[in-house]
């Protein structure tokens, strides 16, 4: 799928060999700065595998950002249906790396998943949980069209909990 509007970014389907990628996305301790620290090799392994599963279903998608000015391949964004206070909701995330980022390409990308998404499961809510500390993500949020419910708390990773923002489409 490509933006329609801005053609910045193209997603492609999450592969085994995206997972160089991956290392550099959730590995890296400045990139999960505001989600609990990065993630060690055997996590990142555990992560790939889940990545992977999520093609096998027709509910949820991990996708990876390639970048139109070069071709190469600068990200990941994904849906998946989740549980949020006690309704079925459609939960988006992204993430695109370091030298890549402040261009709009995580903007574009996030729009184009929100669509993705909200097209695989119509009717349904669609839902991000950025840190409340990430004034980044908290901006794509406000650009792509979620309205702020408000702050929240999720449990993120495992066993810790995160000061979140409750952003909602539909």
């Amino acid at each position: 799928a490509e933006s329609p509007a801005a053609p910045l970014v193209r997603l492609e389907p999450w592969s085994q060999a995206d997972v160089h990628l991956l290392h550099r996305l959730v590995g890296d301790p400045v990139m999960m700065a505001h989600l609990g620290g990065s993630e060690t090799p055997e996590q990142v392994v555990a992560r790939q595998q889940r990545y992977l599963e999520l093609q096998t279903t027709t509910s949820g998608r991990s996708l990876r950002v390639v970048d139109l000015a070069d071709d190469e391949a600068v990200g990941w964004v994904g849906y998946w249906p989740s549980a949020w206070q006690a309704k079925d909701v459609v939960e988006v995330g992204w993430s695109i790396v370091p030298e890549r980022q402040g261009r709009g390409l995580a903007r574009a990308a996030a729009a184009l998943v929100i669509v993705l998404a909200s097209e695989t499961h119509p009717g349904m809510a669609v839902q991000a949980f950025p840190a409340r500390a990430n004034a980044a993500s908290n901006a794509i949020c406000r650009g792509v069209g979620f309205t702020l419910v408000g702050p929240c708390e999720v449990e993120y990773p495992p066993g810790s909990m995160l000061e979140a923002n409750d952003w909602r489409i539909g």
